[in-house]
């Protein structure tokens, strides 16, 4: 019997929820996002079905630039009570068995067994989802969460894949870096300064080269990646949510500071309300800006001291964003997207 760590991933989640309460849609193009329609400025994919996804349809693309792609896509509305209800069942399904499960969103989580047969499980527990909820999932297998994960994009659709600290090389080795679940682009270009543009160039290099370049904990945390991640146990700990934020991208610009300035009042109002009603206390408070141009800058400030009071909170952001005037940003400029984020106590 050994340790394992299991990844499931469920299939297109948030199409296939959508295709069980309409099944007239099976085998069909299915986008979800924003409100469904294409022909609303500004509003982008949060997932496609696989008919939808050969025509490259693909996440965080315009609802517009879809509906160029897949004209006969059908365009549904997110429904976000619906998916919490159907993760639930999912979740709830894989907990029947003994071992410890880790959520890690809507549609994935890890999943922590000792077992002599990890495949027969991922099996099991493919077979328990499926008649709980009629969703079908992909399984990763592996010694670490990084393994489990990268196994998984193998498996999908629906199918099951190992990896392991001795297939970890041959499998990924010859990949680039950025096929690393952790490294984005930015970090990859920081890499390829050094020459390592590979996982296993970064497997090989000496762990004070990267944290000469990147820091005493970054640096040697990326050469653990390179080597398919390091021993992080699956915990069935509820996750604590540290932050909460509200933002809109904008159908039409926002345009002059009072404007901005009204529209930033109303988010810290909106987001602070929530995290009342949720029992927390805010201890910072940000806020984002994206220009029409897609510039995107954030700053961020500490309250006096933790409060729940929408006032403080509305003049900590009202504080942030004369920042960006002071530091040469201009919120007279045409705006398309403004958000606020804050930052709540998690202990005391």
């Amino acid at each position: 019997m050994a340790e394992w760590i299991l990844h499931v991933d469920l299939d297109q989640f948030l199409a296939a929820v959508e295709v069980l309460r309409r099944p007239e849609l099976a085998g069909r193009a299915v986008v979800v996002g924003g409100d469904g329609n294409p022909r609303r400025a500004r509003q982008v994919v949060a997932t496609a079905s696989y008919e939808a996804r050969a025509f490259g349809v693909r996440s965080g693309m315009s609802l517009a630039e879809a509906a160029r792609r897949c004209p006969e896509a059908v365009f549904l509305p997110s429904d976000r009570p619906t998916y919490d209800a159907a993760s639930a069942v999912v979740m709830a399904t894989l907990r029947t068995y003994p071992v410890t499960v880790e959520v890690w969103g809507w549609d994935e989580a890890f999943v922590g067994a000792t077992t002599d047969d990890p495949e027969a499980l991922a099996r099991d527990l493919q077979g328990a989802v499926l008649r709980a909820t009629l969703l079908h999932c992909a399984i990763g297998i592996g010694e670490t969460k990084l393994q489990a994960k990268t196994a998984t994009g193998f498996a999908k659709p629906g199918g099951i894949a190992r990896i392991t600290r001795a297939s970890w090389i041959p499998t990924m080795g010859h990949r680039p870096v950025t096929d690393v679940w952790g490294i984005g682009a930015r970090t990859a270009r920081r890499l390829a300064d050094l020459g390592i543009t590979t996982v296993e160039q970064l497997a090989r290099t000496d762990h004070g080269a990267l944290a000469r370049r990147f820091g005493p904990t970054i640096g040697p945390h990326l050469r653990i990646l390179g080597l398919g991640g390091g021993d992080d146990p699956v915990t069935a700990e509820p996750w604590i949510v540290r932050s909460r934020s509200k933002e809109v991208t904008y159908e039409h610009d926002v345009r002059g500071r009072a404007a901005v300035e009204a529209e930033v009042a109303r988010l810290a109002d909106e987001v602070t309300a929530e995290v009342i009603a949720a029992g927390r206390v805010v201890t910072h408070v940000a806020v984002k800006v994206r220009w029409a141009t897609f510039f995107t800058r954030s700053r961020i400030a500490k309250l006096p001291e933790p409060t729940t009071d929408p006032a403080v909170v509305r003049s900590g952001a009202a504080v942030v964003l004369e920042r960006f005037a002071a530091t040469g940003f201009d919120l007279d400029r045409p705006i398309r997207l403004l958000g606020v984020r804050v930052m709540l106590q998690t202990s005391g």
